[in-house]
């Protein structure tokens, strides 16, 4: 998430603490990513149980209401930090297609990509295996499950434009792209599902060029 002021004192909306002599309040819509900031940070303590507002809100030292003044509702916040993971992800994406002729290596810059960016933010990584989106509304998993769809079309994009024009190998160009594509896809997901299941500990990038190496 962008970075944010945490030193920064709740602003004194009805129902929130004042500020203290001194210290400055939020600018406008910081007080939006503070609070996504946070609900992250909670997500990166292994094994932390479902986070209600409640505990949100004595994180941040402000009241539930100050809280549901930005967010109608906790799927809002769940919501938030998908959209960060999603212009995050497709926007690295767009930059590798930029940078990377299509092709095994697109790919799998691609899969690394993903791999880092939820080994560089565990709290993020619950949000997408799941993880944190247990018993949370129904349509935040679907999201994910878009977003996994939508890699994996990524995927089989690069794959398919480097087929050979003559269609020579083991299927046509178009399945050979999907089977590998959907390959790679469910790698991602296993080894973020691992990173997460074990309370951070298994990097998703270990042995990763040689795993790549065998499903390239």
């Amino acid at each position: 998430m962008p970075t944010a002021d945490h030193a920064t004192t709740p602003d004194t909306e009805e129902g929130t603490p004042a500020a203290a002599p001194g210290r400055k309040r939020p600018k406008p819509g910081e007080r939006r990513v503070q609070i996504l900031q946070t609900l992250a940070q909670m997500l990166e303590q292994p094994g932390a149980e479902r986070i209600t507002t409640a505990a949100l809100a004595a994180r941040l030292d402000v009241s539930e209401a100050a809280l549901y003044r930005h967010f109608a509702s906790k799927a809002q916040m769940f919501e938030g930090l998908i959209d960060f993971i999603e212009s995050s992800v497709f926007g690295l994406i767009n930059q590798i297609g930029e940078r990377e002729a299509a092709g095994p290596a697109r790919a799998g810059r691609i899969v690394a990509m993903v791999l880092q960016f939820g080994e560089k933010n565990p709290g993020m990584t619950r949000v997408m295996v799941g993880d944190a989106l247990v018993f949370e509304h129904e349509r935040l998993q679907q999201r994910m499950n878009h977003l996994f769809d939508k890699l994996e079309a990524a995927l089989r994009q690069s794959l398919r434009d480097d087929a050979p024009a003559d269609g020579s190998g083991s299927l046509t160009p178009d399945a050979d792209a999907q089977v590998i594509a959907s390959a790679l896809t469910a790698f991602v997901v296993g080894r973020l599902q691992r990173f997460a299941r074990s309370g951070f500990r298994r990097a998703p990038s270990e042995l990763l060029d040689a795993c790549l190496a065998r499903m390239l």
